[in-house]
């Protein structure tokens, strides 16, 4: 009977002693993220203001400064090609011959004419000139003269007429030997000796795109358009394009195009279906690299001065806003709504409103956090975080 006693004594000392331990770890666990020895250990990061540059790459399509379709302009067969496809060709160059004997013969003919109406008015100035003495001593009436006048007269309108005729029989004439209008590369020709063309036919004889510029044209969305906007100094837009640093072209194999680019244009509507505004930028073809047609990417840098960045592993998203981690000046943990750029520089955001300089936030690690938590900061040089992001001056 008293060993009993002595078992339920001590079971009931050892009941005693796991409810004080459970309520130990309940009262441990009110007080998280602390642990038997406080606070925990986070990686804290302070945000300063510093100069950098974004660079941003959109897709583009290139364009020749002159996409010039070749037509004839009269009907007849292809008698020569005197170029081949993808050609470089000069302003005024024979690119095809076209056989149209019917405007040789209406040279032929207006020559001609021409001839004939020189004979009419020499035998109209002779009348005339044998009728006008005859007229001053009154030998005849005057009505005789002024017959003999306009006779004359209208001999030399048809003289006019039919030089006027043979200069177009002989633009006409012109008009079988294709020149090329402008300097540039001959495109497809879809046509060959003994095709017979004309004015109306449904594909030009080639096209001749000039590349000594190219326009590569590219779009930005709304939001995008004004970050760049704001961080531009200029009065009007005119201004700001002027003021837009030059930008850089990403060819189809990754390469950097050796030659800078420059913005020229933006449009002055938001397309209402897609949201985004159109850009052009020109750069310079001398070796004839980049070609109508050809796709690349636009690389556009944005300087910017006293930016704040942080690392985006040191945001989260919260119904769709971004938030960090803020430590106050007590260890306390205050959950921080940020607004960011549009760009981006590598893995960093560009903070625009939210953050001011000297705050610190949490690095990393922070999920288990609540607002009001206490943490034990473990501060990280500024130089290690942001090492990857070159400093610029704007």
């Amino acid at each position: 009977m008293k060993k009993a006693t002595q078992f339920l004594t001590l079971a009931g000392t050892f009941s005693i002693l796991v409810a004080a331990c459970s309520g130990g770890d309940k009262g441990q666990k009110a007080g998280a993220p602390a642990g038997p020895t406080g606070p925990q250990p986070y990686p804290v990061v302070q945000v300063d203001e510093q100069n950098t540059s974004l660079e941003t790459d959109y897709p583009a399509t290139l364009e020749g400064m002159q996409n010039v379709d070749i037509r004839p302009k009269i009907d007849g067969f292809i008698e020569r090609i005197y170029v081949d496809e993808g050609a470089t060709v000069k302003q005024g160059q024979p690119l095809f011959a076209i056989n149209a004997p019917q405007y040789e013969q209406a040279v032929r003919t207006a020559e001609a004419a021409i001839k004939s109406a020189e004979a009419d008015v020499n035998a109209a100035q002779l009348q005339y000139n044998k009728t006008k003495p005859l007229v001053e001593k009154d030998i005849i009436s005057k009505f005789d003269l002024q017959n003999a006048e306009l006779t004359l007269t209208a001999k030399k309108a048809n003289l006019a007429q039919a030089k006027a005729a043979l200069v177009n029989a002989k633009v006409n004439l012109g008009y079988t030997v294709v020149a090329s209008p402008v300097n540039g590369v001959i495109g497809t020709i879809p046509y060959k000796v003994g095709a017979l063309v004309s004015s109306n036919s449904q594909l030009p004889l080639t096209t001749v795109s000039n590349i000594s510029k190219v326009f590569a044209y590219f779009s930005l969305n709304e939001k995008q358009l004004l970050d760049i906007s704001r961080n531009v100094k200029g009065n009007n837009l005119a201004d700001k394009i002027k003021q837009m640093p030059a930008v850089s072209l990403v060819l189809a194999d990754g390469s950097i195009y050796n030659e800078k680019g420059k913005i020229e244009t933006v449009s002055g509507q938001i397309n209402s279906q897609t949201g985004a505004s159109s850009l052009r930028a020109t750069f310079s073809n001398p070796n004839g690299l980049l070609r109508t047609g050809g796709s690349a990417s636009i690389r556009v840098p944005q300087y910017l001065k006293n930016a704040i960045l942080v690392p985006q592993k040191s945001t989260t998203d919260i119904q769709g806003k971004k938030f960090v981690y803020l430590v106050t000046d007590t260890g306390g943990v205050k959950i921080t709504n940020i607004e960011i750029m549009e760009l981006t520089k590598g893995n960093f955001f560009v903070v625009t409103n939210g953050l001011k300089t000297g705050d610190k936030i949490i690095l990393e690690g922070f999920s288990g956090l609540k607002e009001g938590d206490k943490i034990k900061p473990v501060n990280k040089p500024a130089d290690s975080v942001f090492a990857d992001i070159k400093t610029q001056k704007p």
